[in-house]
């Protein structure tokens, strides 16, 4: 028996959370369902330890859902939509109103009343931006253009809750329903001219002056404040509470302050989270879920079968192709967390039944759960897929009339495929490019690149970039998938070929080494790498001691390509020497000892150390100057050396230690 009334129930919900959140992050699970898996332990079903006050912590609830909307109208930036624009501003409405329909159908098909079956298709158009966050995460695939497409559609579907919140409650009654949605849609207009004017004018001079003061306890305060205040406004003015919290996040993130209002707001909001999806666990039946199995699980495939059609044939008709279609498709099948909000409306305005909240919320969990294992069948899908494909698109542009030999293979266009591409026409080198995306080939055409239009991990493509003639082979594309297809593919065609990939995973590291890959680059490894080189050059520890540490870094990360390969080692030996050494250029004045003197005469290499490597006068470059060559007051001097060396030579140039080299 609980005693302590509230404050017990939070106790109860924070250590049963707890110890949610501990099982899913053990099965590499979003926390959310953790926190779900603790209303289930904690709720009215399931005897045992049981929260008393269910309907105050509902209240509490509310306060997690205008968070939640506060902080996404913080994090909202149309900067994050740029690359996706199209399909997410125009792709994901469209994607939303053919699931309305498609969950309208279904509501018919089991005869539900029409209301319910809207309610449901407008339920099951919103997928899961926490799952898929954590799934994308735990695969590597952030930042890939498949992730971005996700995650543009996904910012659009947490946008669409705000309208969707004011709008299907109105569907109680038909008969006044228009004019009371219109009445709703002109109070949401002259709140928004109000809020413009607020936040344009106002807001900003508060937290101005809020900010001048230092505090991080008045700045909490104040966003809070003004996230759940401006919230309470629009409640009494006659509109949804979390609708005025999502727009006091947007003003604010308009402000200088955006940032650091988000940054102070979140633990707030994972707090109050954490109590609004215990709540919806508590909702949940265990006994429900065993007396409807069948026909939940008839819902669950349903549903994730029509979202991934919708979602894979928009992808296409949008221009996106590859994997792309496939991921999405599989990716953003489930229904998402904003659904428990939007159903939390329906319950409160009587729209939908608890019967029906039960099932729309067993069908939810069910599909997050599953989300993770249908995603990771991209891969083998989308291999199986390929092998069964008989025509593939084959474009070649700008490839030189003499043919294809002694060239280099890049296989992906993107902005790394780029880089390679303009260093190796400036120096020179033949090579030819892979790229499946159109809207790429075009911008790399624009650059008089070589060009093949295809898919590289297809035989007859490789094949066409003459890959039994070329020198090496370069898969740049940071999809895991694709590139362990590549590799596989192109060591069928020439075992001997040297391939350069990258990974992201050590894992991924040492299946590639399996398979015989020349060298793997770990982009996060090699950037965590320098960063802490740069850090320890300014501790001015000794630049040899620095580069000892960072080869034996490296050297255990790649010591079976070491092991196998006695010229890679050499290779990367010569390279991290080469790192030692910097080049620093000095000026000469008139009083300095090296004036009118020879290079030789000066001595400059055994009193020293440094090389002169260069020298500019008058704007001539002499590069590797003599020892006979004289030097002049207001030279330039390039000297190559160690640290402690170049501060010798500085010495030595200058008769006046107190001026400064160039």
């Amino acid at each position: 028996m609980n005693t302590m009334g509230l404050a017990g129930d939070i106790i109860i919900i924070v250590m049963a959370a707890f110890i949610g959140a501990l099982i899913a992050q053990r099965l590499k699970q979003p926390l959310i369902l953790g926190y779900i898996l603790a209303g289930v332990m904690v709720g009215p079903h399931t005897g045992g330890i049981t929260v008393s006050g269910t309907h105050e912590i509902e209240m509490l609830a509310e306060i997690g859902i205008a968070l939640l909307l506060f902080a996404l109208g913080l994090e909202f930036s149309f900067k994050e939509l740029k690359p996706v624009r199209a399909i997410a501003l125009l792709g994901t409405p469209i994607q939303i109103f053919l699931t309305i329909l498609f969950g309208f159908g279904i509501g018919q098909w089991f005869s539900w009343p029409w209301m319910e079956s809207i309610w449901f298709g407008a339920l099951i158009s919103l997928s899961s931006t926490m799952v898929i966050l954590k799934t994308l995460e735990n695969k590597g695939l952030i930042g890939t253009l498949s992730s971005r497409v996700m995650i543009g559609m996904l910012i659009v579907q947490d946008l669409a809750i705000v309208p969707m919140m004011i709008i299907l409650p109105q569907l109680n009654n038909p008969q006044s329903g228009l004019p009371l949605l219109g009445m709703a849609a002109v109070k949401a207009i002259l709140f928004l001219l109000l809020m413009i004017v607020v936040g344009t004018r106002v807001i900003p001079l508060i937290m101005k002056k809020i900010a001048n003061w230092n505090s991080r306890e008045m700045f909490l305060l104040a966003t809070t404040a003004m996230g759940l205040g401006i919230g309470y406004g629009t409640y009494l003015f006659g509109l949804s509470f979390a609708f005025g919290a999502f727009v006091a996040g947007m003003l604010l993130s308009e402000s200088d302050y955006g940032y650091q209002a988000l940054s102070e707001i979140i633990p707030l909001r994972d707090i109050f989270s954490l109590l609004f999806f215990t709540s919806v666990g508590m909702l949940f039946d265990p006994f429900y879920l065993m007396t409807h199995f069948q026909m939940i699980m008839i819902l669950v495939l349903v549903v994730m079968t029509g979202k991934g059609l919708i979602f894979s044939v928009l992808s296409r008709l949008f221009g996106y192709g590859n994997v792309i279609p496939l991921a999405t498709a599989l990716g953003l099948s489930q229904i998402g967390e904003f659904s428990f909000v939007l159903a939390r409306t329906g319950i409160r305005s009587d729209s939908i039944s608890m019967d029906f909240y039960s099932l729309i919320l067993t069908t939810t969990v069910i599909t997050m759960v599953l989300t993770p294992f249908i995603s990771g069948l991209t891969a083998p899908i989308y291999a199986l897929a390929n092998r069964f494909r008989k025509g593939f698109p084959l474009q070649t542009i700008n490839l030189p009339e003499e043919g294809l030999k002694e060239h280099l293979v890049i296989a992906g266009g993107g902005r790394v495929g780029k880089h390679i591409a303009d260093v190796l026409k400036k120096m020179g080198v033949s090579f030819v490019i892979l790229e499946l995306d159109a809207r790429r080939v075009e911008q790399l055409k624009s650059h008089g690149f070589p060009i093949i239009y295809g898919d590289a991990s297809q035989p007859v493509i490789l094949e066409a970039a003459q890959l039994e003639k070329a020198r090496l082979l370069l898969v740049t594309t940071p999809v895991y998938i694709i590139s362990k297809a590549i590799v596989a593919l192109a060591k069928k065609i020439k075992p001997a070929i040297h391939i350069v990939t990258r990974a992201h995973s050590l894992e991924q590291i040492q299946e590639f080494q399996e398979k015989g890959v020349y060298h793997i680059v770990q982009p996060e490894f090699e950037a965590g790498l320098e960063f802490t080189r740069q850090a320890l050059l300014h501790l001015n520890l000794p630049a040899e001691r620095i580069q000892r540490f960072t080869d034996e870094v490296r050297h255990e990360l790649y010591r079976p390509l070491y092991d196998q390969n006695a010229e890679y080692k050499s290779i990367a030996q010569l390279q991290n020497a080469s790192r030692l050494f910097e080049l620093t250029w000095v000026t000469l004045d008139k009083e300095s000892p090296l004036s009118e003197k020879s290079i030789e005469h000066s001595q400059i290499r055994s009193r020293t150390g440094v090389t002169v490597a260069g020298l500019l006068r008058n704007g001539a470059l002499f590069a590797n100057p003599v020892p006979a060559f004289v030097l002049k007051a207001d030279d330039m001097v390039g000297v190559l050396g160690k640290p402690d060396q170049l501060a010798r030579f500085r010495e030595l140039s200058q008769a006046n230690p107190q001026k400064k080299s160039v």
